[in-house]
C-alpha cells in the first residue's frame, strides 16, 4: 500500500495527526490498534470542552472524524521499518507493507509493569501508571504509590496533596535523597517490602506486600518509569533520547526529513491535550512535507 503520510499509532496523537494530514489532501494511513492506547479503559476529565468521558469513546469519535476526511485505518502493528528509494517502508504483522513519503510516530509509551496478580484486571479501575494524570480523581481518598526511583518519590509527594492518606511502597530505594525527604516530610508513609498482589471486587481495594502487610487503598499508582514504544524510530534514523523519548522541533520534526513524532513518545506531560496539540502540528507538517512545502 502506498500513501503520502503513514501514522504509526492509533491513540489521540496519531488520530489527530491523521485528521490534519488528510484534511490537507495527503493520502493518510493509520497503523496500530486503538486497544493499545493509554486511553483504553480510562476516563478523561481534564480535556477542554468534553467533561468526563470514557477514553475509548473519545478514540472512536476521533477515528470517525479521521475516516470522514479520508484517512484509512489498518489495525496492525508495525514490526519493521526501513528507508528505500526515498520512501519509508513499514512492515506489518500480516506480512504486508506500507510505503509512505512521510511518517508520523505516535506510538505512545509502554509503561513498565509490576506483573503482579490484579494489576491488569484492575487497570483503569484504581490501577494507574501516571499520578500526575489521575491525581485529581483521588481527592480525599486513599492512595498507594509503587516504585523505587525519583519518579515515584515525586509522585508520592504529589499524592499527599490530594489523598487522605498516601503510602509509598519502595523496596529497593534509588531515588534522590532530597526527593525522598520531601515525600516523607509531606506525610507519605514508606513501606520497604515488594508488592505481591492488588485486590478488589471491580475496583482497587487493597495491595498486599511480601512481608504480609496489606494496605487498604482506593488507588495504586505504579511509577516504575516508562520504556518508549517507539523503538521503530531508530530504523527510520530518529535517535531517541537517553530516556527513550524522541526530541522534536517546533513542527514536530524528529530530526530526519520526513519523520515526525507527537504525543507521549515525545515526553511528559502524558496528557490528551498535549497529544492532540502535537498531533495537529505533526499531521500538518507531514502533509506539507509530502507536497514539497517544507
Amino acid at each position: 500500500m502506498d500513501c503520502d503520510v503513514a501514522v504509526i499509532g492509533a491513540g489521540p496523537a496519531g488520530v489527530q495527526a491523521a485528521i490534519h494530514a488528510s484534511r490537507k489532501k495527503a493520502s493518510t494511513v493509520v497503523l496500530g490498534k486503538a486497544s493499545a492506547s493509554a486511553l483504553e479503559g480510562t476516563r478523561i476529565a481534564n480535556y477542554f470542552g468534553t467533561g468526563e468521558m470514557p477514553g475509548e469513546e473519545m478514540l472512536a469519535a476521533g477515528r470517525a472524524q479521521a475516516e470522514a476526511t479520508g484517512a484509512v485505518f489498518e489495525e496492525q502493528n508495525v514490526i519493521s521499518a526501513a528507508v528505500s528509494d526515498g520512501l519509508f517502508v513499514l512492515g506489518l504483522e500480516d506480512g504486508g507493507e506500507v510505503r509512505a513519503k512521510a511518517v508520523v510516530i505516535a506510538t505512545g509509551i509502554s509503561r513498565t509493569k509490576l506483573n503482579v496478580p490484579g494489576e491488569k484486571e484492575l487497570f483503569g479501575k484504581g490501577v494507574s501508571y501516571c499520578a500526575v494524570c489521575d491525581c485529581n480523581f483521588y481527592r480525599g481518598r486513599r492512595a498507594v504509590v509503587v516504585g523505587n526511583d525519583s519518579e515515584a518519590a515525586v509522585s508520592a509527594e504529589l499524592m499527599t496533596g490530594y489523598a487522605s492518606e498516601t503510602h509509598w511502597v519502595c523496596w529497593d530505594p534509588k531515588a534522590n535523597d532530597a526527593l525522598v525527604g520531601r515525600a516523607l516530610d509531606a506525610g507519605a508513609v514508606m513501606h520497604s517490602s515488594r508488592p505481591v498482589s492488588i485486590s478488589g471486587d471491580g475496583k482497587v481495594e487493597s495491595i498486599a506486600l511480601e512481608d504480609g502487610t496489606v494496605i487498604p487503598t482506593d488507588g495504586v499508582f505504579i511509577e516504575l518509569g516508562a520504556k518508549s514504544a517507539a523503538d521503530i524510530a531508530m530504523d527510520l534514523g530518529a535517535m531517541p533520547e537517553i530516556d527513550d523519548t524522541i526530541k522534536v522541533d517546533a513542527d514536530c520534526s524528529a530530526g530526519v526529513p520526513g519523520v515526525f513524532a507527537c504525543g507521549d513518545v515525545t515526553g511528559r506531560p502524558w496528557q490528551v491535550a498535549k497529544a492532540v496539540g502535537q498531533g495537529c502540528v505533526a499531521g500538518t507538517a507531514a502533509a506539507d512535507y509530502t507536497k514539497g512545502l517544507k
